[in-house]
């Protein structure tokens, strides 16, 4: 195209679309010849024209505005439009904005202003764009696009919003090649920024100067595009052809001071100079510079340089350390901040954040802190050097004490290494005794186990031992803990073994566990069988006292904590147990409030679910174990709650858990080392009481059948036995079993469905499957109609389930699609693979304990993976409870019941027999 004139003007027609548009070139001033192009072929001769020595101005305008195009589309700034099929320039980023406009500055004339440049050079810019790329945009592509949610609009990113995305792609590296030709052939791509400036402030100061509390700024120039080009402002006004700037340099910088001096007033005096050189800070100027200046002029992109002899080595941190004796009243926790060993957390157990300031990591005296902290200039002499004061940091040097706090915020800070002042986290550097303290805590799950107390009458895991050891650990230090284990684990034989370790510490006392009502008979019978000689007793239902308790354990339920509060915060408890904690995770519920008027050395909260739905539940629990470790639960919620469950700070939930880390416990069966042979399997028998309903039909059933028996022949008394312990049994389940009653209400009437209610809570949170075993038909249709209440999914299998039903149910439970298995010990305890189920719970007692075991061995055989907890639901004070201390003590009537099952009942005589079915009052 070396034949097309570039010698007279040149002139741009826009079309429509713009990539049709049209540029003529004319040969001489007055137009002799002219040569007509499209913008395609325009596009060559004026990338090669703006070079030419004799090119006309406008055809370095249309020149100019071609390369800045260019630039445009090989940044991938440009869009569909929404006016039709052709593609239009993205919005300009500031920076191009800026280059547009010193390009009609550069070309505007007597002829053309600036303005008509502009416009002149944004519609070239335009066709352009739309001629580079092969294909149009399909039309509406960028409306669509931004109809969709987070849709973002594609300025200055490499993609398009169009469906031509390799298209696009290609088209770019082709334009990136052309301009690296354009380069090797000696052809100038610039981007339209000549001679364009940044300024940076040199501060200088001689002894003198320092000793008055001044300093001086010089100004100095920086070229934008090499930032070593640099030389003080007093060169480039006084001499520009020696500074090796352009002509335009010096208007530039000028307008970049005013920019500056906009956000520090104080370099107007900078503007007036002639010469805008240097000038000399006084006193209040330059605690202006460190305090608000330095911030804001980095904001404009303009430096502060400091020279290395005056240093600005000073850095503040806080420095946590127990309070002075007298420093304020103990804290919120009560006794727990008084246990901690050594007297770290005695009666007056408040901990300060005091400010250290340090010169090159190195801390300042306390004469060296008042010399700070009453200097009267910014400028000041410390160990043979001058020194920058900033005045927020001499403040910290006068204030020194930043704030007081409690034994467990202490704690917190330790463990995170920051603390928030005035909305600013700082660190924090932690004084030894703290120090040791932070160790023991991080290390307390860990570290060798502790012996096992002697009064223990069971073997405990290594995860157990360990679970024992970070328990007495941390309420050895005053502090709480949450054992999370997975349900099954055995947390109720860690706490007693815990109970059993305080109890040989001098100032030991009795421990209080709060848990639900259907977990009463449980927790009574786990402390007799695993720590004999212990005293237990009962703080529930009519007749409930607390006379003469100094030891052993106090079982009690969240229903009498709400109603007896008063009266059990009387007592001197060394430990109170929240069992099932999750009933406390809402703080503002009278039971929670009930719960945190119990004062105590030390708390423990037991749960297999530390978090169903929201942080702030885990946050109720270590508030009620460790109150003020986490702060309130707003500051929580700001500070915690909102980042980590939004996802937006990883580094937030890494500290969280530096946090709570040490006083969490979880443990799961998957674990490595918590169950590592084919799977351990737990079993475990759930007491739980009659409601009144049950206890009156249970008694009048006992009362009529003895009454029949004593007076029957040998034949018709084995027939009445049998159903006096078909009935027996039923009303255990459930009185509407027993009654035959059709839709019946169920709800509150047996604790057995309260305690599925729970078993069946935590299963489903940890993601678990389970069993329910009976051998009742009926009774399976109750517990059917319980969880369909519930909004439970499950599968019903019993006798009269056909073949093909059998054989679907299976399918599905093993698939997961359905946690909740109920079976008829008949239909189901035998010929079926149900490895799925990780819980057996056997809802009614059988007979026979070789029968259990074989419906037991539906999830407990080979391909089952985890460990498999196996719960036994036994009425406490009934033939239920009768039948299980049989089969686990007498041995030789347990044999006769195990080969002959409820017929070898019936030849029991008739006193065996009533004092076999006759319901035993609950025991104080």
């Amino acid at each position: 195209m070396s034949f097309v004139p570039v010698t007279g003007p040149a002139t741009f027609r826009l079309a429509e679309p713009p990539r049709d548009s049209v540029i003529t070139f004319s040969a001489g001033p007055r137009g002799g010849r002219t040569v007509e192009l499209p913008m395609r072929a325009a596009l060559p001769v004026l990338t090669r024209a703006r070079t030419a020595e004799d090119a006309h101005p406008s055809v370095g305008l249309l020149a100019g505005a071609v390369l800045l195009a260019m630039r445009l589309v090989a940044d991938g700034k440009f869009e569909p439009s929404p006016d039709g099929p052709w593609w239009q320039p993205a919005e300009l980023a500031a920076a191009d904005l800026d280059r547009l406009e010193q390009l009609a500055a550069a070309r505007a004339n007597e002829q053309l202003d600036a303005a008509t440049a502009e416009g002149l050079a944004r519609r070239v810019i335009a066709a352009v764009v739309d001629a580079m790329p092969r294909t149009p945009p399909t039309p509406g592509a960028t409306s669509a696009a931004a109809k969709q949610p987070g849709a973002v609009r594609p300025i200055g990113a490499r993609r398009s919003v169009s469906t031509r995305n390799g298209e696009r792609q290609d088209f770019q590296d082709r334009l990136q090649d052309r301009l690296a030709r354009l380069r090797a052939d000696g052809v100038p791509i610039p981007d339209d920024r000549p001679n364009l400036v940044n300024l940076s402030l040199r501060v200088e100061a001689a002894e003198e100067e320092l000793v008055a509390g001044g300093v001086r700024l010089v100004l100095q120039v920086h070229d934008e595009r090499n930032p070593l080009h640099l030389c003080d402002a007093a060169l480039l006004w006084t001499d520009p052809e020696t500074s090796g700037f352009g002509g335009r340099a010096r208007t530039h910088a000028s307008l970049a001071l005013r920019a500056a001096a906009e956000a520090w007033p104080v370099l107007e005096r900078l503007q007036e100079l002639r010469v805008p050189d240097e000038i000399t800070l006084d006193t209040d100027e330059l605690v202006s510079l460190l305090d608000s200046g330095v911030g804001a002029l980095r904001a404009m992109g303009v430096d502060v340089l400091w020279p290395k002899a005056l240093g600005r080595d000073l850095t503040a941190s806080t420095v946590l350390e127990q309070a002075r004796p007298g420093a304020g009243a103990r804290g919120a926790g009560g006794r727990q901040e008084e246990a901690l060993q050594d007297g770290l957390f005695g009666p007056s157990s408040l901990f300060e954040f005091n400010w250290r300031i340090s010169l090159a990591g190195e801390p300042l005296s306390d004469d060296e802190m008042d010399q700070l902290a009453h200097a009267a200039a910014p400028v000041i002499r410390l160990r043979d050097q001058w020194l920058i004061v900033d005045p927020e940091l001499a403040k910290k040097a006068k204030k020194r004490l930043v704030r007081t706090v409690t034994a467990p915020q202490a704690v917190a800070a330790a463990l995170t290494a920051t603390l928030v002042v005035d909305d600013t986290k700082v660190g924090v550097v932690v004084g030894a005794s703290l120090e040791r303290v932070r160790s023991q805590l991080r290390t307390a799950a860990t570290r060798d186990p502790i012996p096992v107390p002697a009064g223990l009458e069971a073997t405990l895991r290594d995860y157990q031992r360990h679970g024992l050891t970070w328990l007495a650990e941390l309420t050895s230090l005053g502090l709480g803990a949450c054992l999370a284990d997975d349900m099954g684990l055995g947390k109720t034989i860690q706490v007693i073994a815990l109970h059993l370790h305080r109890a040989t510490v001098p100032g030991g006392g009795p421990t209080l566990v709060v848990c639900p009502t259907s977990l009463l008979g449980n927790w009574e019978a786990e402390v007799r069988r695993f720590a004999p000689g212990v005293p237990v007793r009962r703080f529930h239902g009519g007749g409930r006292s607390l006379d003469e308790v100094s030891s052993g354990f106090v079982l009690t339920t969240y229903g009498t904590l709400r109603r007896s509060a008063s009266e059990l915060a009387e007592v001197d408890w060394d430990l109170v147990v929240a069992d099932e904690a999750q009933h406390v995770k809402n703080a503002a519920t009278s039971t929670a409030r009930a719960l945190r008027a119990v004062p105590s050395t030390a708390r423990v909260a037991l749960t297999g679910t530390p978090i169903e739905n929201e942080l702030t539940e885990l946050w109720a629990i270590l508030d009620w174990a460790t109150p003020g470790l986490l702060g309130s639960r707003m500051a929580f919620r700001k500070a915690w709650a909102q980042p980590i469950e939004s996802g937006v700070d990883p580094d937030v939930t890494r500290r969280f858990a530096d946090l709570v880390g040490p006083f969490v416990l979880r443990r799961k069966k998957s674990d490595p080392g918590i169950a590592p042979e084919l799977p351990p399997k737990t079993e475990t028998d759930h007491l739980v009481g009659l409601t009144r309903e049950q206890t009156v039909l249970y008694e009048a059933l006992v009362r009529e059948s003895m009454e029949r028996i004593e007076r029957a022949d040998p034949e018709s008394r084995r027939g009445l036995i049998l159903a006096m312990l078909t009935g027996l049994k039923q009303i255990c389940n459930h009185p509407a079993h027993y009654l035959r009653q059709s839709n019946p209400r169920l709800g509150g009437r047996s604790e057995k469905f309260d305690l599925l209610d729970e078993l069946l809570g935590t299963i489903l949170a940890e993601d678990g499957a389970v069993l329910l075993f009976t051998q009742y038909v009926a009774m399976g249709r109750l517990l059917e109609a319980h969880l369909v209440r519930l909004g439970v999914p499950h599968l019903f299998l019993h006798g009269a389930s056909s073949v093909g039903d059998r054989e679907r149910m299976v399918r599905e439970f093993q698939a997961g699609d359905t946690p909740v298995f109920i079976l008829s010990l008949k239909a189901g305890g035998t010929g079926l693979n149900l490895t799925r189920a990780d819980h057996v719970v056997h809802v009614d007692r059988w007979w026979n304990p070789a029968v259990e075991d074989q419906a037991t061995d539906r999830a407990y055989r080979i391909g089952q993976t985890r460990p498999v907890q196996v719960h036994r639901i036994v009425a406490e004070g009934t033939i239920e409870e009768r039948i299980a201390e049989l089969l686990a003590g007498k041995r030789a009537l347990a044999e006769a019941v195990m080969s002959g099952g409820e017929t070898a009942l019936t030849e029991l005589s008739d006193a065996e027999l009533r004092d076999l079915v006759e319901l035993r009052r609950e025991r104080s």
